[in-house]
């Protein structure tokens, strides 16, 4: 198998670290995304939507999108992590906390650096003020977040699950790209991010 990345973008991101929990290693071929190295004849060829990470397997087939690559490498690979969840109800769980942890955190922040920086200013139409909105519904669901840290160690179930993937790379991209402060407003939030950070698949 063969992963095409841009290491240090969210989305790659979050395969790297699931394929180091269930240690996974395989060829990579890494990306310049700003370069428009997506948007070549040869990867649109390849890919759904012309976005990092994309994999593809020996047999020639290709998937995209980061959670489908996480569940396909999960579902090939013995382990007994249960990242997606072990039971229907974990899984429900799982299932549902990922869903909101994208839409109102991950995905909002993306719009929102994208628009307010217009760092794709030269391939897509950029608004600023759906830049500040966006920004907005981030900063909106927060405390959201700290509540449930609050009441649990991990978001979605009593281990470390895809949610907590998901939800640490959205904090510090907020922390960092958006410049939120989220340390300094919201402890368990803190507390949770420091744990779930040290993790080794988290290390570089």
């Amino acid at each position: 198998m063969k992963l095409y990345e841009t290491a240090m973008t969210p989305s790659s991101r979050r395969v790297t670290i699931f394929m180091k929990e269930l240690g996974i290693e395989m060829e990579k071929e890494q990306l310049n995304v700003r370069a428009g190295d997506n948007l070549t004849p040869e990867y649109l060829a390849k890919s759904l939507n012309g976005k990092v990470p994309l994999l593809e397997l020996d047999g020639g087939e290709v998937i995209s999108e980061s959670v489908a690559i996480c569940r396909y490498l999960d579902a090939v690979t013995e382990n007994n992590k249960a990242l997606f969840g072990k039971d229907a109800l974990e899984q429900a769980n799982v299932e549902m906390w990922h869903r909101v942890m994208e839409f109102e955190g991950l995905y909002a922040g993306f719009q929102a650096f994208r628009n307010l920086t217009g760092i794709y200013s030269d391939r897509e139409t950029c608004v600023e003020a759906w830049g500040v909105e966006s920004k907005k519904r981030v900063e909106s669901f927060l405390p959201k977040l700290e509540k449930r840290l609050a009441e649990s160690e991990y978001v979605a179930a009593d281990h470390f699950t895809i949610v907590d993937i998901t939800g640490a790379i959205f904090i510090g991209f907020a922390a960092n790209g958006l410049e939120i402060e989220v340390f300094e407003s919201y402890p368990a939030i803190k507390k949770w991010f420091d744990s779930v950070s040290a993790r080794e698949s988290f290390q570089q």
